[in-house]
């Protein structure tokens, strides 16, 4: 399998890193089954961060006696250097291990700099001197923050959404990256889900030569899914290209991608899942959206108090509470022919 330098890290890794997130939402034998079959494959980069509830632990139980065969990243949230200190703590004790090799501030609200005033980039300088992170990094959805980010010189790799839905723009920062030899981690390969075709995606990230996606795999057949991707031409396939253009036209702009950072909902409106729903009916096998339940959930939409803290906080500018809006008649419009009730 290829492998990617992350930069001026040095880090080898290979070309598919495995994301942590969605482990959280497995059984602890599950999820330790399914990490130590990445690890066996081949698979030596994982992610996660202090926020994925009890992933940090899945990992630590599942991979930590194995701590020299892999590279290891967490994200902290903490927006005082204190706090990044117990989180820190909190992740190294979970995590079984003396050191993180990629430290990163978890999508902060602006880029933490030497004498900001909170005391972050300081915290994490004091860190690395004493050899519990190796390399100081940053994860975010907002391209100027992002950009801001690579600019500064002061971090090691930038983790941020892209795919094959990613615009002029994000593919500009890519190739910026890899000017300036910082690593580029792909979050959102699949763009939370509505991208189906795994080895359309992984052809198409093979074309930026420094970038290393990492998959959120949930189940041992998605990470079979990606083991078959690997062992498939890496070079895009006509059919491919022909698929990408449709999910360009079909995807591409005014979509909720998913990063859940418009949550907590006062309403308790499962946004992420709502606010896509006319996407998941016509991309996915429909059955599992239609039961009792997910009725129950889009009808919370009508229970939006219009608080706008999802509109507020979208890292994507959207107007959440319209888009959820537009999604709920749809939900209804396609309910209706199938006559399995309305709501």
């Amino acid at each position: 399998m290829p492998e990617v330098v992350l930069g001026r890290t040095g880090l080898r890794v290979n070309k598919d890193g495995f994301g942590a997130l969605p482990v959280q939402r497995t059984g602890m034998e599950e999820a330790v089954v399914l990490l130590r079959k990445a690890l066996d494959g081949g698979i030596n980069f994982f992610d996660t961060a202090r926020a994925y509830t009890d992933s940090e632990e899945k990992l630590g139980a599942a991979i930590s006696s194995r701590r020299n065969d892999f590279v290891l990243a967490t994200k902290t949230q903490a927006q005082k250097g204190e706090d990044l200190w117990k989180d820190l703590e909190t992740s190294l004790k979970n995590l079984k291990t003396d050191h993180i090799d990629i430290y990163q501030f978890h999508n902060p609200s602006g880029c933490p700099k030497p004498g900001d005033g909170t005391g972050l980039y300081e915290a994490a300088l004091k860190a690395r001197e004493q050899g519990k992170i190796r390399f100081i990094s940053i994860t975010n959805h907002r391209l100027a923050i992002a950009r801001e980010a690579v600019d500064s010189g002061l971090y090691d790799t930038l983790q941020f959404p892209f795919n094959y839905l990613s615009d002029e723009k994000e593919q500009a920062l890519a190739r910026l990256c890899e000017e300036k030899n910082m690593g580029f981690i792909c979050m959102k390969a699949l763009s939370g889900g509505l991208i189906t075709d795994v080895a359309a995606s992984r052809a198409w990230l093979m074309g930026f030569k420094g970038a290393v996606p990492i998959w959120g795999i949930q189940r041992e057949s998605e990470l079979d899914a990606l083991f078959a991707a690997q062992r498939d031409n890496a070079v895009l396939s006509a059919e491919q290209r022909r698929r990408i253009e449709a999910d360009r036209a079909e995807l591409g702009g005014n979509f909720c991608r998913a990063c859940d950072y418009c949550q907590p909902c006062p309403a308790e409106i499962q946004i992420s899942t709502c606010a896509r729903m006319f996407l998941l009916l016509r991309r996915m096998p429909p059955a599992r959206f239609l039961t009792e339940d997910f009725k129950k959930e889009m009808a919370k939409i009508e229970d939006c108090i219009h608080c706008n803290h999802c509109k507020d906080n979208c890292p994507y500018g959207l107007d959440t509470p319209a888009l959820l809006e537009k999604n709920l008649a749809d939900y209804r419009e396609f309910l209706k022919p199938l006559k399995i009730g309305a709501f």
